[in-house]
């Protein structure tokens, strides 16, 4: 069963980020004014949070979850190189000395 949770992608790309965060954005003020027009005209503040708190449900089901379109652009990482201190034993390096000003 752990492997299913495993198989689930968890990275999203910097464009994806950016995509989300205006998309979350968006959301958010939409549903603020919709929601601030609505709970003015039939006067009743209650329905201006439920809109709001229901924009902000919404946006977070479309911007959280890594979903494909968010990782459209993955980052090409270097390949790794090996590099020479491995090879070199804590005991053949010289200490540092500091010099005295």
């Amino acid at each position: 069963m752990l492997d299913i949770f495993r198989s689930i992608p968890t990275q999203m790309d910097y464009k994806g980020q950016k995509l989300a965060e205006q998309i979350f954005q968006g959301i958010i003020l939409v549903s603020a004014v919709v929601g601030f027009i609505y709970g003015y005209i039939t006067e009743q503040f209650g329905w201006t949070v439920y809109i709001v708190m229901a924009g902000f449900a919404l946006s977070c089901l479309l911007t959280l979850p890594p979903w494909p379109m968010y990782r459209r652009n993955p980052l090409k990482w270097l390949p790794v190189q090996e590099s020479g201190t491995e090879d070199k034993k804590p005991a053949d390096r010289k200490p540092k000395r500091h010099t005295k000003s």
